[in-house]
């Protein structure tokens, strides 16, 4: 008896949202598992209670939480839960995942990303190696992401620019405030590039998407426009209409069943009532989100796989990646400029859109040596007012204001000046002390261990932000930007993982092939950022979509020339 599905995905974000749009628009019978609900459009507002105070998007902690490792003043590694913490490692666990929450930032990786360790050597303490693909090989898909995900901008000739199959982005650039037209004459005083930001936010209306209406609400907010290139809006909502997909929400899969033949041929779920539930197909995606896909193979334990599946050698959860580096921030106040130029600066809804990649590659100044740079990006404060507000409750000698004190504050923070910022992204560097595995006590409301991360950094990772971080807050100096200060931190950004299932040539020391089909289970695939080696120095999403649309097509020829 054939199973029902061809194919069987679980989870539902960037890196699923290619493999279910090209398969099922291929003909293909695809079922999607997704452990959190189905929102659909006009269930997202622009709440911050609901947004961000709430973390109505994200699992209950009580429920699901997750175990963390880091170093205490000591050094020493010490675990604790998320529920006990309050720390929500979880984003955007909903059909679509993280990808509805997230801001749109999108910048290719480069060519060098591809070669950290040919390019700029080995460093003691880390696990840097090549990609066993190259630029050349992904650049197609980063050419189709923004064709079909749709990604709104302006290619300029700058230092560190990737070579492109076409000449511009599909979409326009995105209306700019005038800040960024100060922030490109800034840059040039200094002598830096400064180039515009592409963002996967429409800036023209297309089928079933309308264009961006400039609310200013996109990290943490679901778009209401539909602008946004979610992968429910830009690629499942296309799949659903081709009558090949099926979407299972609230399905948390807690195990993949092996047939003794190195093949999956189940994967086990709890259904919204929480009564097991199972699917057989005959190949099976996992894009669950770095850590817990880790997770979900090394609690997929079998007298074939003791260690876990595909997990002979014990790679699954290793090397697991954020993103370095560090913010930055100043304040533009009124007095500081002419009337006609603050009152711009204090147009609401507007984008900065506005980067320096002049940084992605730097010469050491002890060693004169060439090394790993990265990217800084310029914005300006999210818009939640309650969040703006509440940093402004302390005076002077860290003294609680309230009343008419406090009210003038606000009112003076609010219309006198605009802060503006500024994000450093460079690599997190791949370490034996950064990793996943399942905790040895803690269980959520299932009774299935949780996801325990060991989040240690390598020194270079600060390194590299502490030079980017100057290089912005100088730039902030020559705009004219006062009470400037800059931080570089260790913590890790939640929002950006990858690792855990790296891709290699090497079944010792990798989990998954190039193809991103695991060494030792013929039919397993894992396409979200698990697969990363390294992680370049941008955000990781347009490179993960990239590589789910590569994979797709791997797997649509494997379908092809097979009974599978």
């Amino acid at each position: 008896m054939s199973p029902i599905y061809d194919i069987c995905i679980i989870g539902s974000g960037a890196g699923a949202g290619p493999v279910i749009y090209e398969l099922s628009k291929a003909g293909y019978r695809v079922v999607v598992l997704e452990k959190g609900p189905w929102y659909r459009t006009k269930d997202f507002t622009k709440d911050e209670i609901t947004a961000v105070r709430r973390s109505v998007y994200t699992p209950n902690l009580k429920d699901e939480p997750q175990v963390i490792e880091s170093r205490n003043e000591d050094g020493d590694w010490e675990a604790e839960s998320t529920f006990e913490s309050g720390n929500d490692f979880w984003n955007g666990s909903c059909v679509g995942g993280s990808s509805n929450f997230m801001s749109g930032f999108f910048f290719r990786m480069k060519p060098g990303d591809f070669r950290l360790r040919s390019k700029y050597g080995d460093i003691p303490g880390a696990n840097v190696v090549d990609w066993p693909i190259t630029y050349e090989e992904m650049e197609p898909w980063y050419a189709k992401v923004e064709e079909v995900v749709g990604i709104s901008g302006k290619v300029v000739p700058h230092r560190f620019q990737e070579p492109r199959s076409t000449p511009d982005f599909p979409y326009p650039p995105l209306s700019v405030n005038k800040v960024a037209e100060a922030l490109d004459e800034a840059s040039q005083s200094l002598d830096y590039e400064m180039i515009p930001t592409p963002r996967a936010i429409l800036s023209q209306a297309r089928t079933r998407r309308d264009a961006c209406y400039y609310s200013n609400f996109c990290g943490s907010y679901g778009c209401a426009s539909d602008a946004k290139g979610s992968a429910r809006v830009a690629l499942i909502r296309e799949a659903l209409l081709t009558g090949n997909c099926t979407v299972l929400p609230n399905a948390k899969v807690y195990h993949l069943e092996t047939d003794g033949h190195h093949r999956v041929k189940k994967a086990w779920y709890y259904d919204v009532e929480g009564k097991k539930q199972s699917i057989t197909a005959g190949i099976f995606v996992v894009a669950a989100q770095a850590i817990e896909t880790s997770r979900l193979l090394l609690m997929s334990k079998n007298k074939e796989f003791s260690q876990g599946l595909a997990n002979h050698h014990g790679q699954v959860g290793k090397n697991l990646l954020f993103s370095g580096g560090g913010i930055g921030s100043g304040l533009l106040y009124r007095h500081d400029f002419d009337p006609k130029t603050f009152e711009a600066f204090m147009q609401p809804g507007l984008f900065v859109n506005r980067s320096i990649h002049q940084f992605y590659e730097y010469e050491d100044e002890e060693t004169g040596r060439k090394q790993k740079g990265g990217a800084i990006d310029f914005l300006f404060e999210h818009a939640n007012a309650m969040t703006r507000a509440i940093k402004q409750k302390w005076g002077k000698d860290d003294q609680l204001l309230y009343g008419s004190a406090y009210k003038k504050r606000l009112y003076r923070y609010f219309t006198e000046a605009r802060k503006i910022k500024f994000e450093v992204f460079n690599d997190w560097l791949p370490t034996d002390q950064c990793f996943v595995q399942l905790d040895p006590k803690v269980r959520d409301k299932w009774g299935d261990p949780v996801a325990r991360a060991r989040v240690g950094y390598h020194p270079r990772d600060l390194e590299v932000g502490r030079y980017l971080s100057a290089k912005g807050a100088k730039v902030l100096e020559a705009l004219g930007a006062k009470n400037i200060s800059w931080s570089v931190s260790g913590a890790p950004p939640s929002n950006l993982q990858a690792g855990g299932c790296r891709f290699g040539k090497d079944p010792k020391k990798s989990v998954l092939n190039p193809d991103c089909r695991a060494h030792e289970v013929d039919n397993l695939y894992v396409t979200d950022g698990s697969f990363m080696p390294t992680g370049g120095s941008v955000t990781y999403t347009w490179t993960i979509y990239a590589n789910a649309f590569r994979v797709a097509q791997k797997i649509i020829d494997r379908l092809s020339k097979s009974d599978l």
